[in-house]
């Protein structure tokens, strides 16, 4: 049986209520997940800051077009936006021989990309190994960079403006990376570690 008149109506109200509310609890996780402010958003994206502050407290129904922008600064489909789950399921797989590697320019070290590609203006990770004698140096990063190297096999050795720090197996090391660095094998074994940098990092004075 269908819903007419009063009923009908306060049934599209109670609908559109529902999105609404969906859409504003999405806009705002989203606009957190990337760590962006409503101001920040709304440069992105072109809309209004006051606009966007009623969607995500649920005191409006943007347009499509309004919706469209806001998809568009937080990289994601509009469907996704519009997803009612807050705990949607996520799971990527990347095989050996499609991840990425860069080698050291004595063949020694090796930079295995595992980081996500959606990530690397400002966040990136590596599984970094390296023969015995290896050595890699690296140019100056962006300013505010630190980087982080979790050694699990072998001893590392990092050197910063003529500051050298070693660290084993279960050590880590953190350090600036927006000024060149080197890091090295200084052990007869391999050397395996998880490096970590961050672009973005907070700024360091």
């Amino acid at each position: 049986m269908g819903i007419e008149g009063r009923d009908k109506a306060k049934a599209l109200e109670a609908g559109a209520l529902a999105v609404s509310g969906q859409l504003g609890k999405a806009v705002q996780r989203l606009r957190k997940a990337y760590n962006l402010s409503l101001s920040e958003l709304s440069e992105h994206s072109g809309v209004a800051k006051s606009i966007i502050s009623q969607i995500e407290r649920n005191e409006t129904n943007p347009t499509l077009a309004t919706i469209w922008r806001l998809s568009q600064a937080l990289d994601v489909s509009i469907e996704r936006v519009l997803q009612a789950q807050d705990d949607e399921p996520f799971l990527e797989k990347t095989e050996r021989r499609d991840t990425p590697m860069l080698v050291s320019d004595d063949g020694k070290c090796r930079l295995s990309i595992v980081g996500w590609i959606k990530t690397v203006e400002w966040l990136q990770w590596y599984e970094f190994s390296a023969d015995p004698g290896g050595v890699l140096e690296s140019e100056a990063h962006q300013r505010g960079s630190v980087e982080s190297l979790s050694v699990s096999e072998g001893e590392l050795e990092v050197e910063v403006s003529g500051v050298v720090e070693r660290a084993r197996a279960g050590d880590t090391l953190r350090y600036r990376c927006d000024r060149p660095h080197v890091i090295r094998n200084v052990s007869d074994r391999p050397a395996v570690a998880t490096m970590v940098c961050i672009l973005k990092a907070a700024a360091m004075e």
